[in-house]
């Protein structure tokens, strides 16, 4: 028996390639011009999907969780990455910026409803829109959650995940001086935001680095260097927004909103090693959420391409176009 069914499901949904029969520059104000894009079946159930960082962009292997005989896709570059405008501009970038921006595609696409799938820092976003907008949410399906906590900071930026990678937390650390390592983020804001674009694309780089690192339940800690281009935008986002705790008015703010959106229905699909965004916080999400499904797989880690997460993620967008 075929170990993952779904995934390869997956896969034969990207052959013939899923293209976007839309594709748009669209203006949200403040001199920010995002990229959308919409795929798979115009007249089928809307899905908007959310990507991770702040800073990641959406990707084509995005879309392959979706039957495009089944769903509206719609997927975009949030705010300063991607083939979004201005490039790693942090200016007028903050979260509610990027809800209203959600709502903007949601109007301007004329749709009353949609599914909403995001993962990592998307599932953040999928979590905070729809306790903003809970009316137009009729479906969440999570991955990797991350609820936007210091404690989560202090596990990933504070040495916790650098108990298991010690070597590429080494990299990561050495590039700061000693008297400034008590708070990575900080010293590593002073330099993405320099103004010396040759530092803040070699510290982009390391920021990059030990994320990609570990995102994979099979990673051997090596990453390689990535564009150049694409590092300084994902690391001065997420840096940006985690300096500012992702703009939210108190610590624990997802949780303690809970009850907002407690009538939706979601999935959750964790990886059990995730070394990113630990399981706890799902878990701790489930606990408040009595209408959704938690799903913890097995031997996976953070990867959104991961077997065991990407078949769970098929299985339950699957079930939603059953319903």
């Amino acid at each position: 028996m075929d170990k993952y069914p779904d995934q390869k499901r997956a896969v034969q949904y990207l052959y013939p390639p899923v293209d976007p029969y839309d594709q748009r520059m669209l203006s949200v104000g403040q001199g920010h011009q995002i990229y959308v894009e919409q795929c798979g079946n115009p007249d089928g159930i809307p899905v908007v999907v959310l990507h991770g960082g702040p800073g990641g962009g959406c990707s084509p292997s995005m879309r392959r969780y979706f039957d495009p005989a089944v769903y509206r896709v719609v997927l975009f570059d949030q705010r300063g990455c991607g083939r979004s405008r201005p490039h790693a501009s942090v200016a007028d970038n903050t979260t509610w910026h990027l809800v209203a921006d959600i709502e903007l595609i949601r109007e301007t696409l004329e749709i009353r409803s949609w599914v909403v799938f995001g993962g990592s820092w998307g599932a953040t976003l999928s979590l905070i829109y729809a306790q903003a907008h809970p009316e137009v949410v009729r479906h969440l399906v999570l991955r990797g959650v991350f609820l936007m906590t210091q404690s989560e900071l202090d596990w990933f930026y504070g040495g916790g995940a650098g108990h298991f990678w010690p070597e590429v937390w080494a990299r990561f650390v050495d590039l700061v001086p000693e008297d400034e390592r008590d708070d990575l983020i900080a010293a590593y804001h002073r330099r993405l935001f320099s103004g010396d674009l040759q530092q803040e694309q070699r510290y982009a780089r390391a920021w990059a680095a030990w994320e990609n690192a570990l995102a994979s339940i099979n990673s051997s800690g090596s990453t390689g260097e990535g564009p150049a281009e694409y590092a300084r935008a994902f690391a001065r986002l997420e840096n940006h927004y985690f300096t500012n705790g992702g703009f939210l008015e108190f610590d624990g703010q997802i949780l303690a909103h809970m009850n907002r959106i407690a009538h939706i229905p979601g999935v959750i699909v964790q990886g059990r090693y995730d070394m990113i965004c630990p399981p706890t916080s799902a878990y701790g999400l489930s606990q408040q959420w009595p209408n959704c499904e938690l799903k913890m797989v097995r031997n996976a880690g953070h990867a959104l391409s991961e077997p065991g997460i990407s078949a769970e993620l098929v299985r339950a967008m699957d079930k939603i176009a059953a319903l």
